[in-house]
């Protein structure tokens, strides 16, 4: 049997969905960081030193806790989607999407023919090596599709893109939307605020919630207050980084 996913469903109430980026490619720092309590952890592939092994054993460390995984891919390329997919990432956060058929073309990537054109394996990790029945004709029941919106054209096409059946979620990358807009890592300037209500807007008359990563937490929570529900509010190597300092501070300063 497999559990559902409490992401998707989270997600589809429009509840508070609270998360932690996972950036240091380890498996025991996922663990540790999985009994926080946080509803999700972000498997950074994009920006970190990950790979398919590293993410395999991430995935293994985390599933006897109550969170559910999301892994970012570094592309949408398809046989990726495929590979991830077969180790177990039922939850996927898809970089740089920018067009209605774009978020059309990952979600088929997601599904098995006819609704889709995900390559069939029968075997794999993500149905327990064969042990779940029916597991191809139910898997989409729980998989999970978050697109990232990080670019002007992204945010003026963000209701088709919310709109596209089987995106669960839109989810705003802020440096990189204030980057492509003119504002080098600026998101707290007044235009890509802008960007980022209108988003928000976006998926409000769609239907689907919207996500973003608030490392700050004055942001997280104006954010939280703004209508977004998917907010990542840190990163286990922000929390290393931000612990070490201040201990090595308080003690070199005596």
């Amino acid at each position: 049997m497999i559990a559902d996913n409490t992401l998707k469903r989270g997600l589809a109430e429009h509840r508070r969905m609270i998360g932690l980026w996972c950036s240091l490619a380890n498996n025991i720092t996922a663990e540790i960081v999985a009994g926080s309590g946080f509803d999700w952890l972000l498997i950074d592939v994009e920006h970190s030193p990950n790979d398919l092994r590293s993410v395999l054993m991430q995935l293994q460390a985390v599933a006897p806790y109550p969170v559910e995984p999301i892994v970012r891919l570094p592309h949408t390329d398809t046989a990726l989607i495929k590979q991830y997919m077969d180790i177990g990432a039922r939850s996927l956060l898809l970089p740089c999407v920018d067009t209605p058929e774009h978020a059309r073309q990952i979600v088929a990537a997601t599904r098995y023919p006819l609704r889709g054109t995900r390559g069939v394996s029968i075997s794999q990790r993500a149905n327990r090596y064969g042990r779940v029945p029916n597991y191809h004709q139910t898997a989409e029941e729980n998989i999970c599709v978050v697109v990232q919106i990080e670019t002007p054209q992204a945010v003026a096409a963000a209701y088709d893109i919310a709109a596209v059946d089987g995106v669960d979620a839109l989810f705003i990358g802020p440096s990189d939307l204030s980057t492509s807009m003119g504002h080098l890592i600026k998101p707290g300037e007044p235009a890509v605020q802008d960007a980022i209500a209108a988003v928000v807007e976006a998926g409000r008359r769609a239907g689907k919630p919207v996500g973003i990563l608030a490392p700050m937490e004055a942001d997280a929570r104006r954010y939280l207050e703004m209508g977004i529900t998917m907010v990542g509010v840190g990163s286990d190597q922000g929390l290393l980084t931000s612990a070490s300092d201040q201990l090595a501070k308080r003690f070199k300063a005596t």
